[in-house]
């Protein structure tokens, strides 16, 4: 047992029966990895990082919660994936006020994750987008390999660190500056507005961060848009790391982020995203963040359409490669 993970303040048990909800059916496994699980789920609650007054840390206990409101029956593949072994192994423990503490303490908890589950598929739950970065530096220093971005963002998170610090703001540029990840290698779908300044996009051309703008996604079709970059990626790295940031949405889809915006994508389009995304094995983990439920509306909008992506995720990998 690691001591940097800890249990959930929401807890459940698994229950086997015909109508097998989603807190039926993930297997808690607090601190304690095992090579039997398909997927293994751990909570970052961390958002003193965030540049925008965030209450994101408490997502993964409201995204526990959420488990509730569904099933394991999809109807739109007419499928159970009940089979596939899902683990919760608890939330990362932080520090109160030491946000490089907490980085270290998530890199340290996500070595502990990969080495002990060498097999799994990783579904970090955060948490504010800071969190992206000892993630991927744990991924990389682990596994040894090229590793390649998948993002879905409102924003290109290439503010400069030396100015910003290790903030919501700058997870990609941390990764890029520190040798981590290449910008080539570096994929985000889904800018659009008046969100990113200038400098950033000289930042990202200067390291070449691959851009795919919301409109140029809606010409194409999720199909062909994840087919292309999946192909890309795969003659370029040894594995590919999803992180979704869900002010990718538009407001009226998702009120309960820190940096909500009008003319983002709708909840549809980033299921259909991902629901292609799960078909690619060079996936290997993917992560939420900045997600607010105390932003939330009293219905929990935001919350249940980060599980429902979370399933969306679960569901395609079962079907396309089980």
């Amino acid at each position: 047992m690691n001591s940097l993970l800890v249990s959930p303040a929401t807890t459940w048990n698994r229950i086997e029966h015909e109508d097998m909800k989603v807190k039926d059916w993930i297997e808690p496994s607090y601190g304690v990895c095992s090579d039997d699980f398909d997927v293994v789920i751990t909570g970052v609650p961390l958002s003193r990082s965030s540049i925008s007054a965030s209450a994101a840390s408490e997502y993964p206990e409201y995204f526990r919660k959420s488990w509730n409101y569904f099933t394991t029956y999809s109807i739109d593949e007419n499928v159970d994936f009940r089979a596939l072994r899902v683990a919760d192994l608890g939330d990362v423990k932080l520090h109160g006020t030491n946000i490089l503490q907490c980085h270290e303490n998530i890199e340290q908890a996500m070595t502990y994750v990969l080495k002990g589950n060498p097999n799994s598929f990783y579904v970090q739950i955060g948490g504010d987008h800071s969190i992206t970065a000892p993630i991927v530096r744990a991924f990389a220093k682990v596994s040894g390999k090229r590793v390649g971005i998948l993002q879905f963002d409102t924003h290109l998170d290439l503010r400069a660190t030396d100015s910003d610090g290790p903030t919501n703001g700058t997870p990609i540029r941390q990764l890029l500056d520190g040798g981590v990840v290449r910008g080539e290698d570096v994929y985000n779908i889904g800018l659009h507005g008046f969100y990113n300044a200038p400098s950033l996009i000289r930042a990202a051309d200067h390291y070449g961060v691959n851009r795919i703008t919301l409109k140029d996604f809606r010409r194409q079709g999720a199909a062909a848009v994840i087919a292309d970059v999946m192909q890309q990626l795969a003659e370029k790295v040894d594995l590919v790391y999803v992180t979704v940031d869900m002010d990718v949405l538009d407001i009226a889809y998702a009120p309960g982020v820190p940096a909500s915006t009008p003319g983002g994508m709708r909840t549809d389009e980033l299921f259909d995203l991902l629901h292609e995304v799960g078909k690619y094995e060079i996936v290997h983990g993917m992560d939420f963040v900045c997600l607010d439920p105390h932003r939330d509306t009293s219905e929990l909008q935001t919350v249940k359409a980060g599980a429902y992506a979370f399933l969306t995720m679960m569901v395609s990998r079962f079907v396309h490669l089980k």
